[in-house]
């Protein structure tokens, strides 16, 4: 996604470098990293069965060969409904195959197969300039939707909101147990709702491993994983005819929304904080994790390592991985709250409606410096120096080598508490 200095409460989609001469008959053939992430094996434990992901961008088509039957579009709350399955770029139907896609038709093969989306139209800015504007719903309104939903994940690939009421939806969002993952965006400043506390970060590699410059223009610390990001096909218009290759975040963030289905459920008494513990510990690095990249974060996405291990320990179900770098554990406050309010219903007092700790329950974002649960980095992992520019990742067998760039020294990123 392109970041942007938005007018308040304003969003755009991320889409960089669309290649409209690149239309494939089989979409899968453009999707490199299939086999590399060895999906197979992953499938054989895990294809995201039980969880729902909610996506927020342009509105997702359920009719594509790929998306019949993955798309759960009569759950969408009424309030925030208005055009959820009437996609006009194409942008938010590609996010949505790439979670939950079949393949069917020659379309793109989803990595959470197994999983559903519910699809939310949402205010973009850039995008659908002012096209049918009644079909869509404000960011914020349709973020606390969806954390009001039983999704798990709510996947956000777009950015350039900026505006109180849209970060308070975030943290109302996170208070409600949800996973929350965006892109960092594309060729721009480090884009919201990346940048708010409770938001996992997402930044793009290519197929050599190597951090996308668009990537990196991007990052200034608000990245905490990376996964494949260019050279990926996307539909190539709202006319769902062929589709192009294409690069961005967007697609990223999909993927890692999509590993955090696989994750979650294989393990669906896992709060929050073990799926998001999991997701960080696990991924393919070369320096210490509690020293994440100034531009690939904690490293590559790699949930087979999770997997593949049946008593993989995710560390404490109640603790906040990325408490350092957020504004303190939101759910264990949402929590406390809600302590007071028994005492003060059971005292005659009236109880207010504060947030609670529901659905997946336990503390939201993960920790820079998580001292909980396996880190995996070294085990599947080849050594490498510490100068926190080369990235190993084993995916398969071997390991390969991910470049971050010579300016991408570790970074403790203090940058999210506001």
């Amino acid at each position: 996604m392109r970041a942007v200095g938005a007018a308040v409460g304003a969003l755009a989609v991320a889409g960089v470098g669309l290649a409209p001469n690149a239309a494939a008959a089989d979409a899968q053939s453009q999707q490199w990293y299939l086999g590399p992430m060895q999906t197979e094996q992953m499938w054989k434990v895990s294809k995201g069965e039980g969880v729902k992901v909610a996506v927020l961008d342009t509105g997702v088509n359920p009719n594509t060969a790929s998306l019949k039957g993955q798309v759960l579009a009569d759950e969408v709350p009424q309030s925030v409904a208005y055009g959820a399955t009437d996609d006009y770029l194409g942008h938010g139907t590609t996010i949505a195959e790439m979670i939950v896609g079949t393949g069917a038709g020659g379309g793109i093969q989803g990595l959470a197969p197994g999983a559903k989306v519910v699809p939310y139209r949402v205010q973009l800015l850039m995008a659908n300039s002012g096209k049918d504007s009644e079909k869509e719903a404000p960011f914020a309104q349709a973020l606390k939707a969806a954390a009001d939903s039983d999704a798990k994940i709510i996947n956000m690939s777009l950015g350039g909101m900026t505006d109180d009421e849209s970060e308070a939806a975030v943290e109302y969002a996170a208070s409600k147990g949800k996973l929350l993952v965006a892109s960092v965006g594309n060729e721009g400043a480090p884009s919201a709702p990346a940048i708010y506390p409770y938001v996992i970060g997402v930044g793009a590699a290519d197929s050599t491993y190597k951090v996308s410059k668009f990537s990196k223009e991007s990052s200034d610390g608000f990245t905490d994983l990376v996964a494949p990001g260019e050279d990926l096909p996307v539909w190539c218009d709202e006319t769902f005819r062929s589709y192009c290759e294409s690069q961005g975040t967007s697609q990223a963030a999909a993927l890692v929304s999509a590993s955090a289905a696989l994750i979650w459920s294989a393990h669906p008494d896992w709060t929050v904080n073990q799926v998001t513990r999991a997701l960080l510990d696990t991924a393919g690095r070369g320096w210490p994790k509690d020293k994440p990249s100034k531009y690939a974060g904690f490293g590559f996405i790699r949930p087979r390592v999770v997997l593949e291990d049946p008593n993989y320990d995710a560390g404490a179900p109640d603790v906040d991985p990325l408490a350092k770098v957020n504004k303190g554990d939101v759910l264990a406050k949402a929590g406390a709250r809600d302590a007071s309010n028994t005492d003060n219903a059971g005292s005659g007092d009236d109880a207010s409606s504060e947030p609670s700790a529901s659905a997946s329950g336990a503390s939201q974002a993960p920790e820079k410096s998580s001292t909980g649960g396996t880190s995996a980095a070294g085990s599947n992992t080849k050594s490498a120096t510490d100068d926190n520019n080369t990235l190993w990742i084993a995916l398969g067998g071997a390991a390969a080598v991910i470049v971050i760039g010579g300016a991408g020294a570790a970074v403790l990123r203090a940058r999210r508490a506001r």
